[in-house]
C-alpha cells in the first residue's frame, strides 16, 4: 500500500493551499460579517480548476481525480467553511451530475457557465418534510403536458440557487412507481412560476447562501431531463455518496484550522506559571485532535480512491463522513475550550469555525443516516 500523494497531487495542494491563505482564509471572518462569498477570489478559481474539479477540460474544468478533489476541498475547509461549502456543493451537485448524466448538449449549454468563475450550481432536493427520507417525503411533481413539463411544489434549504444558471430539480414524475417514480429535471431561474426566496438566517456558514425554491406552473421543455425519466431517485443516492467525500474533506480542514489556532492560543496563554500547553489537560486534547485528524483523513482519501479505482465506495464515503464530521465537532469543541472565555468571541476564529461545523453532521445525511447506511451495508455482507 502506497500512502504518499503523487508528486502531482503535492504540487496541486501547495498552490490551492497558497491561493487559499491569500485569497481567502484573511477574510473569512468578513465573509461571516457580510454574508457574500469572496466573489473576487472565485473569479480566480479557473486557474486552479476550483469551479470545475471533476469536469472534463473540454468544458473549463480540471478533469482532476476524487483524491485531488477532496485535496482541494480540504485546503477550502481550512481558509473559510462558507466558501468551501458553497464550492464543494456547485462541484459535487451540479458539475457532478450534469457531467455524469447530462447530453452532449446539456454539458455543452451549461458546463462552460458553471466552470467559468461567474456562476455557481445548484441541486434541489430537500422539502419542508422530505429531509433523510427523500422516498417518501419528496412532493413536488412534474406533470408531462405536450412537449413540456409542468413543475409545482417546494424546496428548501437549497445551497446556491441565487448564482445559478440552472438548478437540477428532483421531482416526482410517476407517483405510483415508488423510487423509479422520480426524475432530475434541468430549470433555468427567470421561468416564470420559479421563486427563488431570501437567504436563509443560520447558525453559521453565513455566506453560502440557503435558500427556499417554489414552483408554480413552471414549464420546461421535454428535454430538460437529465438522465433517463425514472432514475431521478437513484441519480441522487450516487450524487449523494460522492457528496459524503466532499464533506469529510471539508470537516478535515475545518478541523485542521481549529486544530491550528488552538496549538498557537496554547502556545501563547499562560496560566499557573507556564504556557497551558504545558498542562496535561491541554496537552490531551491537542493529542486527541492530531489523533482523531489523521484517522479521519485517511477514511476520506480512501473513500476517494475506491470512487477512482472504480470500486464500490458508497460505504467508505459513510464512514468518511461520519467520522470526519463527528471528528471536526469534537476538535473544535475543544479548541473553544482551550482558549477558555476568548473562545466565545467573534474576535477569535474558533467561535466561527464551530459555528460552520455544525451543519456537517447534518448536511449530505445526518449521522444517524450515516449510520444506518452503515449497519445494513454490513449486516447485509
Amino acid at each position: 500500500m502506497d500512502f504518499d500523494l503523487s508528486a502531482e497531487q503535492v504540487m496541486y495542494q501547495r498552490t490551492v493551499r497558497d491561493f487559499c491563505a491569500a485569497e481567502i482564509k484573511p477574510y473569512a471572518a468578513q465573509i461571516d460579517a457580510s454574508g457574500e462569498l469572496p466573489w473576487v477570489a472565485i473569479r480566480k478559481m479557473p486557474n486552479l480548476g476550483l469551479t470545475g474539479l471533476q469536469v472534463e477540460e473540454a468544458y473549463g474544468g480540471a478533469g482532476l481525480d476524487t483524491v485531488s478533489a477532496a485535496i482541494a476541498l480540504e485546503e477550502l475547509g481550512w481558509a473559510c467553511g462558507s466558501t468551501a461549502l458553497s464550492i464543494a456543493a456547485h462541484n459535487g451537485l451540479s458539475c457532478g451530475p450534469i457531467s455524469r448524466w447530462g447530453t452532449a448538449a446539456q454539458k455543452e449549454h451549461y458546463l462552460p457557465k458553471l466552470t467559468s468563475g461567474e456562476h455557481l450550481g445548484a441541486l434541489a432536493l430537500t422539502e419542508p418534510n422530505a429531509g433523510s427520507d427523500l422516498a417518501g417525503g419528496v412532493q413536488t411533481m412534474a406533470v408531462r403536458e405536450g412537449d413540456e413539463w409542468v413543475i409545482n411544489g417546494t424546496k428548501a434549504w437549497i445551497t446556491n440557487p441565487k448564482f445559478a444558471p440552472v438548478v437540477i430539480v428532483l421531482v416526482r414524475t410517476d407517483r405510483e412507481a415508488g423510487t423509479r417514480g422520480f426524475s432530475m429535471l434541468l430549470v433555468e431561474p427567470g421561468r416564470h412560476g420559479f421563486t427563488i426566496h431570501p437567504p436563509e438566517k443560520k447558525m453559521g456558514l453565513n455566506a453560502s447562501p440557503t435558500q427556499m425554491l417554489t414552483f408554480d406552473r413552471v414549464r420546461v421543455p421535454a428535454e430538460a431531463v437529465l438522465g433517463e425519466v425514472g432514475r431521478g431517485f437513484q441519480q441522487t443516492m450516487q450524487t449523494l455518496d460522492s457528496g459524503r467525500i466532499t464533506i469529510g474533506a471539508i470537516c478535515l480542514g475545518l478541523a485542521r484550522a481549529a486544530h491550528e489556532e488552538a496549538l498557537q492560543y496554547a502556545g501563547q496563554r499562560r496560566a499557573f506559571g507556564k504556557a497551558i500547553h504545558e498542562h496535561q489537560a491541554i496537552q490531551w486534547m491537542i493529542a486527541d485532535a492530531a489523533l482523531e485528524i489523521e484517522a479521519a483523513r485517511l477514511l476520506v482519501y480512501r473513500a476517494a480512491w475506491l470512487k477512482d479505482q472504480g470500486r464500490d465506495f458508497a460505504l467508505a464515503a459513510a464512514m468518511a463522513k461520519l467520522k470526519a464530521s463527528e471528528v471536526c465537532e469534537k476538535v473544535c469543541w475543544n479548541a473553544v475550550q482551550i482558549h477558555g472565555s476568548y473562545g466565545y468571541s467573534r474576535e477569535f476564529p474558533v467561535e466561527r469555525i464551530y459555528r460552520d461545523q455544525r451543519l456537517m453532521t447534518i448536511g449530505e445525511g445526518t449521522s444517524e443516516i450515516q449510520r444506518l447506511v452503515i449497519a445494513r451495508k454490513v449486516i447485509g455482507g
